[in-house]
């Protein structure tokens, strides 16, 4: 026996006018928004490169949105504590997550049992900027180019060091994707930072390392650290005789560090989609592209379902690296 549910004329005009009441309720709130002070959630200490970027973003978001931007420093547990405080917060637009790309696609990975689901649980706004790393050796090793290198290391299994700024990190990921293409057999040594692994690399007492664009470039030019590749999709006008990890044969190497801001799901659509166009907005502005550009980022920008994209490949991408190497957290 079949049932049809049927509904009165009546029940169904009350129906569309309740939809129609919640868009245009959806509407007007988001007309409003912000009615107060937005919190920009970053998940670093006041003073380093991330804090700093997000810093230059929120004065401009201030300027145009009538409301104080406040940023809202939460370090700690790489970047899972920020993270867990956007993804409880109210999702009315008014809490917003800096978001880093190790924490949103290397940490699901890399942690077991997260109260949070970076993809499910957090709406992305847009993809703001990124920054590449740059393949540095001491000047002592006898390599002048990443096959150099790779001859090097397979000559010397066990020998070859190199330096990261912890598990997990896109410094240590970077040489475990090298060294899973290349067949290598070359080793892992933790410093607290990228600056002191760097420091360790000048010093000799590590070999080779994938520093930080922005902060390995001086060493280079002062002949401290031995520049052999980039690590992001095209050469640099910094440093134009660089060669990319994908122009030296190993294609789809790619490895940044970017940043974005996003929301927590369920944010109206309305929001996320004038959040989107004001932070748009910011990245056209010259002074803005300037002051990244001085502390080595990229401008990227995106549309919310460019970056969700984005966000979904590379977790894919790196759950298979951290899977393949075996890495676990400290």
């Amino acid at each position: 026996m079949r049932f049809r549910l049927c509904l009165s004329p009546f029940l169904l005009a009350a129906v569309a006018l309740g939809s129609a009441a919640f868009a245009v309720t959806t509407y007007t709130f988001a007309q409003s928004f912000p009615n107060r002070p937005i919190r920009l959630i970053v998940a670093f200490a006041p003073g380093g490169g991330s804090d700093t970027s997000a810093r230059i973003i929120a004065r401009k978001l201030t300027e145009l949105v009538g409301q104080p931007v406040v940023v809202d420093n939460r370090p700690g547990a790489a970047g899972n504590i920020a993270t867990e405080i956007a993804v409880r917060a109210q999702p009315d637009g008014h809490t917003l997550l800096w978001g880093f790309s190790a924490p949103l696609v290397v940490n699901p990975s890399l942690y077991k049992n997260l109260p949070f689901d970076t993809e499910k649980d957090l709406a992305p706004i847009l993809l703001l900027a990124s920054s590449q790393y740059m393949l540095v050796v001491h000047p002592s090793v006898p390599a002048n180019s990443v096959k150099d290198l790779i001859a090097l290391a397979k000559s010397q299994p066990g020998q070859l060091t190199y330096a990261s700024a912890g598990v997990g990190t896109p410094h240590h990921l970077a040489a475990e994707l090298l060294k899973n293409r290349a067949g290598l057999d070359i080793v892992h040594v933790t410093y607290k930072g990228g600056g002191p692994a760097s420091v360790a690399v000048m010093s000799g007492e590590v070999k080779m390392h994938f520093g930080s664009f922005a902060s390995s470039l001086p060493h280079v030019r002062a002949k401290r650290l031995k520049a052999l590749a980039l690590t992001g999709p095209r050469r640099s006008p910094e440093a134009p005789e660089l060669p990319t990890m994908q122009e030296v044969g190993f294609a789809g190497f790619d490895v940044r560090s970017w940043f974005g801001v996003l929301a927590p799901d369920g944010t109206p659509n309305a929001i996320v989609t004038r959040l989107n166009r004001e932070f748009l907005k910011i990245l056209a502005m010259a002074d803005v592209r300037e002051a990244l550009k001085k502390i080595g980022l990229d401008v990227s920008g995106s549309t919310p379902q460019e970056f969700a994209a984005h966000i979904k490949a590379e977790k894919a991408v790196w759950a298979k690296v951290i899977k393949d190497a075996g890495i676990k957290p400290e």
